[in-house]
């Protein structure tokens, strides 16, 4: 099956819709929100299959962005649906949304969870843009598989680094600072940026490919100034304190880089 640009790009965004429409039904009854994290990362691997499996040409570059970012998606749909949904109690960013807005809950994620289709519609443009390139492969496309691979090897390295010293009881209280943490505070979420750098290069010399640069943009505008790093370091400071502080004067907040030493 085949679909025109514009039937294509409207079909994907009602699928997203509902998609998130069904996990907001499952928080719904399960009062765990915390699914929209894996939904999200899910979605847009569904959204590049669709796009690959609806394109009017396709070429091997097509079926190359589908696989990488198919793995991509799968990896960080697990990790999430492992980490903090299986087994686990409602993330606290939203209990605390829960009961702030009170009976109006329900309805608040409703639209939280069509945002968040809104959103994965919008990255996923960025597989659409690259795998529009009819032109052989070339270079780019090599510079962009091997960010894509540096990007997951990276957060795939720093997730299971974080995970292993979690699992360590003795660790309770204090900080991270083994592999990659060592050099940057949030390594996952670097990672996670330089990932939609992928796409980047392979559409950039496409037309319109320029827009894809939209997608590490607004994903750093998300880590720097919403969701990201701000909640993730006040919630350190509450339950590590001085630890975390003085991690935060040695090591690099984002790109990773040696580490400083205390000052006296």
């Amino acid at each position: 099956m085949s679909l025109e640009p514009a039937s294509q790009l409207a079909l994907a965004l009602l699928f997203a819709a509902l998609f998130m429409l069904l996990l907001w039904c499952i928080q719904w009854r399960t009062r765990d929100a915390g699914v929209v994290d894996v939904g999200w990362s899910g979605c847009l691997g569904l959204l590049a299959l669709f796009y690959g499996t609806t394109l009017p040409h396709c070429t091997p570059r097509t079926w190359v962005v589908v696989v990488i970012a198919s793995i991509w998606s799968v990896r960080l749909a697990f990790y999430l649906l492992r980490d903090r949904v299986l087994g686990k109690p409602e993330d606290g960013r939203y209990q605390k949304l829960r009961v702030g807005f009170g009976a109006r809950a329900n309805l608040f994620f409703f639209g939280f969870f069509q945002f968040q289709a809104l959103l994965a519609w919008f990255f996923s443009l960025a597989f659409w843009l690259a795998m529009r390139r009819s032109d052989p492969m070339d270079a780019w496309d090599l510079i962009g598989i091997s960010i894509w691979a540096t990007s997951v090897v990276g957060e795939t390295l720093a997730d299971s680094q974080l995970a292993r010293f979690r699992a360590d009881p003795s660790n309770r209280g204090t900080t991270c600072r083994n592999g990659l943490w060592k050099y940057s505070r949030h390594p996952n979420y670097f990672f996670e940026w330089l990932h939609w750098w992928t796409y980047v290069a392979i559409a950039w010399i496409s037309p319109w490919g320029w827009l894809t640069v939209l997608a590490p943009a607004l994903m750093l505008f998300f880590l720097f100034k919403v969701t990201g790093i701000p909640a993730t370091e006040a919630q350190a400071l509450i339950s590590r304190g001085d630890d975390y502080r003085k991690y935060q004067q040695t090591t690099s907040m984002f790109v990773p880089w040696f580490p400083k030493k205390f000052p006296n």
